[in-house]
């Protein structure tokens, strides 16, 4: 299976196969910016169905890190509330 990478530009992603570097030069050229992600598939179909899959799991774990992050202080605080409450009687 080859190996591809993506170019982005705005909302527009390109699809490259590796061995495609002098495309990826023009594209680079013309603004583009080369992604992170590389993924090895049978096509450039299925290639950019995995980038896409990749990017909202991403999307999705920055949320729910996010989420537990802002709710963790919180739980921690009325523990100790609690625990003050339970104490004094």
């Amino acid at each position: 299976m080859p190996d591809y990478f993506f170019f982005k530009k705005g909302k527009q992603t390109v699809v490259l196969e590796r061995s495609a570097t002098d495309v990826a030069s023009q594209l680079t050229e013309q603004g583009y910016k080369k992604q992170f992600e590389e993924v090895s598939a049978t096509d450039e179909k299925y290639a950019l169905a995995r980038f896409v899959d990749i990017r909202r799991e991403n999307r999705i774990n920055h949320h729910n890190f996010l989420a537990g992050a802002g709710e963790m202080p919180l739980i921690g605080v009325l523990t100790a509330v609690a625990a003050f409450l339970f104490r004094k009687k």
